[in-house]
């Protein structure tokens, strides 16, 4: 099933976000603190706009996620005024331990202030990210919730998605292209795909 976001689900979104943060795989062995990649990559979303985050719920329960924004630039400056604060004063820098572990890599993340290129954000404004754990894989719940979310941006008329993937993840590249993302950029780590919606 798959139903709007409840705050309830931010725990279990955190969850599945490290689960899959290996190139769609299981990331946990690479992180001491296991909300440091729910922290850059999934929280902030459902805080800042929770209508554009949808889960898929089964028996077990939150098996998926997709969280979104649809004004790419306005949520950035959100998440520099609002959300990176209180983490910076809560993960002052630190450097890599040579221990296999990328706390560092993501804690210097949060003291980033990054953006994405506007060359693309007027034809695509609105970015995602989408997460499945392996039993809620395979049985077209991804392309669900990619409709669902893309029903929402157009209700608010947006005219289009992009998200980032890693050349590492070539299932994942080739789901996007399967329900119609096309190649936006392709840069060294990977491809920023686009979905018009207009």
């Amino acid at each position: 099933m798959i139903r709007p976001f409840h705050p309830s689900d931010l725990g279990a979104i955190y969850r599945i976000c490290l689960l899959t943060g290996l190139a769609g795989g299981d990331s946990s062995h690479l992180y001491r603190n296991p909300e440091l990649l729910g922290h850059v990559y999934a929280g902030p979303y459902p805080v800042a706009d929770p209508g554009l985050t949808f889960v898929v719920a089964d028996d077990e329960g939150v098996a998926g996620y997709i969280v979104a924004t649809g004004d790419t630039a306005a949520f950035e400056r959100w998440r520099e005024e609002s959300w990176w604060p209180v983490l910076r004063e809560q993960y002052p820098p630190v450097e890599d331990p040579q221990d296999g572990t990328e706390d560092h890599e993501l804690v210097g993340r949060v003291h980033e202030t990054w953006s994405t290129d506007d060359a693309y954000l007027a034809e695509f404004p609105a970015h995602m990210h989408i997460d499945l754990l392996p039993r809620a894989q395979g049985q077209g719940l991804g392309r669900q919730l990619v409709e669902t979310l893309a029903a929402a941006l157009r209700e608010r008329g947006v005219r289009g998605v992009h998200l980032g993937v890693s050349s590492e993840n070539p299932g994942a590249i080739s789901f996007y292209r399967r329900v119609g993302f096309t190649t936006v950029e392709d840069l060294p780590w990977g491809f920023v795909l686009g979905l018009p919606l207009a």
